[in-house]
C-alpha cells in the first residue's frame, strides 16, 4: 500500500519521525517528506540517513502556506507536530492552541484541498479527562479531526492515542539514567503513580494499524501494560547495576495525574475491542441539532457504571516484567553494555 507513494511526516524531526524513518527508509515508498521548524535537526537527519528519497521542508504547521507546500503532492500524512511538554503548555496555553489545534486545522485543510488519501493524527492519553493545557489542546485537536472527517469524502482522517513512549526525547527514563550517571538521587513524584509503557516501535505499529484499518473519524488505542514510577525506577537501577542508588520523592508536579486514561467510560461504551487495539468510532450524528438536544442513548447511561481504560486497571508490570520491557530498548541495551547512549530518537 506504500509502493511508489509519498509520505509526509509533520514534526518529523522528533522521536516518532525518526522511528518511522528507521522503519521505512528502505521501503518502497517513493518519497518521505519531513516538515518541521528545526533546520539543525533536519540537517542531522539528512546526514544520518543519507537517502535520496528523504525531502525536507522547513516550515511551521501554524502557517498554512508552508504546510500547503509540503502537503501538495503527498499521498499520506502522519501528523505528529505538536507542543507536548506539559509545563510549557501550562505557561503558554495559547501557544499550545496555535500549534496543536489551529496547526492541525491547517494540516487537515491542506490535505483535503490537495486530495491526500489518508491522514493519521497523533494524540495522547492526556486528552482524556484533561487537567492541563497540553491535554486540553490535544482533546480539541481530536475534535477538529473528527469534525473534518465528516466532510472529507476523499481524504480519510483518523487519530491514534498513546501514552508515554519509553526513552523518547524528554521522557523520564533518560532522566533517571542521567541522574544515576552523575551521582544524583533519582527524583520521583509519587511512587504509586502509574503510567502506560510503550516503545517507539509500538507507537509506529499503532499508527500503521490505524492507517490500514481506520475509517473516517476513528480513534485507535493500543492496549499497553503499565507500571508504577517506583517499579520503573527500581528496574532501571537494577539493570544498570546500582540497586542501592538513592531515590527521592519530590511530590506530584502541577498538571500531573495519579494515572493516565486512554479511553473514558463513555468511550468504552462505544469502543470496539480488536484484540490488541481498541477502535473508538466517531459520533455519527449530523448537524441536525435535535439529535443532540432531544435524543439520548441508553448505552451511554449504562456506561457511567462501568470503567474507563487507564493505567491503574490495565496489566500491571512488576520489576522483573519492567526490566524485560526495558531491555527491548536499544537505549537501555547500550547502557547495560556500559556504552554512552542518547535517548531514543
Amino acid at each position: 500500500m506504500f509502493a511508489e507513494r509519498v509520505l509526509l511526516i509533520t514534526g518529523g524531526t522528533g522521536s516518532f519521525g525518526n522511528a518511522v524513518l528507521r522503519r521505512f527508509i528502505n521501503s518502497d515508498l517513493r518519497e518521505i517528506r519531513i516538515l518541521s521548524r528545526d533546520e539543525k535537526k533536519q540537517d542531522d537527519m539528512r546526514k544520518r540517513y543519507a537517502s535520496s528519497k528523504l525531502k525536507f521542508y522547513v516550515g511551521d504547521v501554524r502557517d498554512y502556506q508552508s504546510v500547503l507546500g509540503a502537503v501538495r503532492g503527498s499521498d499520506y500524512i502522519f501528523h505528529g507536530a505538536a507542543l507536548k511538554q506539559v509545563p510549557s503548555c501550562e505557561f503558554h496555553p495559547l501557544e499550545a492552541v496555535k500549534t496543536n489545534v489551529l496547526g492541525t486545522e491547517n494540516v487537515l485543510e491542506a490535505a483535503i484541498s490537495c486530495g491526500v488519501r489518508r491522514v493519521i493524527c497523533l494524540s495522547t492519553d492526556k486528552a482524556v479527562y484533561p487537567i492541563n493545557a497540553m491535554g486540553i489542546s490535544k482533546a480539541m485537536m481530536e475534535k477538529v479531526a473528527v469534525a473534518k472527517s465528516r466532510s472529507s469524502s476523499d481524504t480519510v482522517i483518523c487519530s491514534t492515542r498513546y501514552g508515554n513512549v519509553m526513552a523518547s526525547r524528554g521522557s523520564v527514563i533518560p532522566l533517571f539514567v542521567d541522574q544515576i550517571r552523575t551521582g544524583k538521587p533519582i527524583t520521583i513524584t509519587d511512587p504509586y503513580m502509574t503510567r502506560f509503557m510503550m516503545t517507539l516501535d509500538d507507537a509506529v505499529d499503532l499508527v500503521l494499524y490505524a492507517f490500514e484499518h481506520g475509517n473516517p473519524g476513528d480513534i485507535f488505542v493500543q492496549k499497553a501494560p503499565a507500571a508504577t514510577v517506583e517499579v520503573l525506577a527500581q528496574a532501571i537501577v537494577e539493570l544498570i547495576g546500582k540497586p542501592e542508588h538513592p531515590v527521592h520523592e519530590i511530590g506530584t508536579r502541577h498538571g500531573e495525574k495519579l494515572y493516565e486514561t486512554l479511553l473514558s467510560r463513555e468511550e468504552m461504551a462505544a469502543a470496539e475491542d480488536l484484540g490488541a487495539y481498541y477502535r473508538m468510532p466517531p459520533d455519527g450524528r449530523d448537524l441536525n441539532y435535535e439529535k443532540f438536544m432531544d435524543q439520548g442513548e441508553r448505552s451511554l447511561t449504562q456506561s457511567t457504571h462501568g470503567e474507563d481504560y487507564n493505567s491503574h486497571n490495565t496489566t500491571r508490570l512488576d520489576v522483573t516484567g519492567m526490566k524485560e520491557l526495558l531491555l527491548k530498548l536499544n537505549f537501555i541495551q547500550r547502557i547495560v553494555r556500559g556504552e554512552y547512549a542518547e535517548s531514543e530518537e
